[in-house]
């Protein structure tokens, strides 16, 4: 992931959910307010920084969220409960948990970049309603995002040997 960013990815220690996130009638967290507390653990020299959780995520105006990002900010969370083949009843498919949470993570970070939603199904910033839909978008972005996301990471992030 860190080559379509063009910059370094580092893993960092978890971070407890925030208990005030958990929306009971619901039986979901708001990702805004866990979003909230992330900014607070953003290090010094990140240049973004992307949770990933295994609470389903929503927000109050849909049913469920994937993920969801500042746009043009620093944080952005993803949520693998709904990117598991087990939430709709099917056996586990690590490989295919794995490229949805690519992608996803991709979409939400190019959101901190400043993209919004791209009409083209061959980007990974295509709007995602359903996991199909997160399956058969792009896996990459596409050339003009990629240009905007280029243009705010080279020299940005990077460790001196540009690795």
């Amino acid at each position: 992931m860190g080559d379509c960013l063009q910059a370094t990815v580092r893993t960092m220690p978890s971070l407890a959910v925030p208990p005030e996130s958990f929306e009971a009638r619901r039986n979901q967290y708001y990702s805004t307010r866990i979003l909230k507390e992330m900014l607070g653990e953003v290090p010094w020299d990140a240049l973004k920084l992307l949770g990933v959780t295994d609470r389903d995520l929503c927000i109050p105006i849909l049913t469920y969220v994937f993920g969801e990002a500042q746009l043009g900010g620093t944080a952005a969370l993803v949520s693998l409960a709904r990117l598991r083949q087990e939430h709709y009843g099917l056996e586990p498919d690590r490989p295919l948990l794995l490229e949805r949470l690519r992608r996803e993570s991709l979409h939400e970070l190019g959101h901190t970049f400043g993209l919004i939603h791209c009409p083209s199904r061959d980007c990974v910033m295509y709007l995602s309603n359903t996991v199909v839909d997160v399956d058969t978008r792009g896996r990459d972005f596409c050339r003009h995002c990629q240009t905007v996301v280029t243009s705010k990471t080279v020299g940005r992030g990077r460790d001196d040997d540009g690795e």
